[in-house]
């Protein structure tokens, strides 16, 4: 992986953590709120897991392979 490739996906795992957070409150501030609309509690969930298993393929991704 070249230095550019590396940079860049450094910074889409910055912004993929920034929405992650931003999800989480959100959804966070749904539940408080009280008016629970459960298929968009439901939808903004699964966009977080989704973000989760980007950002974990992503960090997976600059870890370099170490054989033990």
């Amino acid at each position: 992986m070249t230095e550019a490739e590396e940079q860049a996906l450094r910074a889409r795992l910055t912004e993929l953590a920034q929405e992650h957070r931003d999800l989480d409150a959100a959804i966070a501030a749904l539940v408080q709120s009280g008016a629970h609309d459960q298929i968009q509690l439901s939808r903004l969930k699964k966009r977080k897991l989704q973000l989760k298993d980007q950002i974990a393929k992503m960090e997976d991704a600059l870890l370099p392979d170490i054989i033990a």
